[in-house]
């Protein structure tokens, strides 16, 4: 049981209580229990997301293993535009990039060939946005969540 209990934690990070009662809500099945704890720790980034969103118009998170992924917070002139699904799905490019890529700092991310396209930048993607929805858009800040 120790074993399985340390295997379990090299691979989630997970506290040994979480995995005890992962392992007991899953009749000892390690992967039963792996995938309770993925969507324990799923539902963990998922609030600290919602606490952190409440910081700007439109955020965006995207989880990369359960226990880590990143947020964007972008700016935006009107309410409306932040309600624009365009907007939106920006947001998440640029989350689902941070991910991917790892950058260090606001001004690396706008360098950077965007994960989905490497012939164009990431300032080249928000250039294109701003151009189909009509108004100024900017990285305001952007986090790595860990759980």
């Amino acid at each position: 049981m120790l074993e399985l209990i340390k295997k379990i934690r090299e691979k989630t990070g997970a506290g040994v209580v979480d995995i005890k009662k992962a392992l007991e809500e899953s009749s000892g099945d390690e992967d039963k229990a792996l995938d309770i704890l993925r969507k324990q720790g799923l539902k963990k980034a998922d609030k600290k997301a919602d606490r952190i969103a409440k910081e700007g118009i439109i955020v965006s998170y995207v989880h990369a293993d359960g226990k880590s992924g990143a947020m964007v917070k972008l700016l935006c002139e009107t309410d409306f535009v932040a309600k624009n699904d365009k907007f939106k799905e920006l947001a998440n490019d640029i989350a689902m990039h941070i991910v991917a890529m790892n950058p260090e700092n606001e001004e690396e991310l706008y360098t950077q060939p965007f994960v989905k396209n490497p012939e164009i930048t990431v300032e080249d993607l928000i250039k294109d946005s701003i151009a189909t929805i009509g108004e100024n858009i900017k990285v305001d800040k952007f986090v790595r969540i860990t759980v």
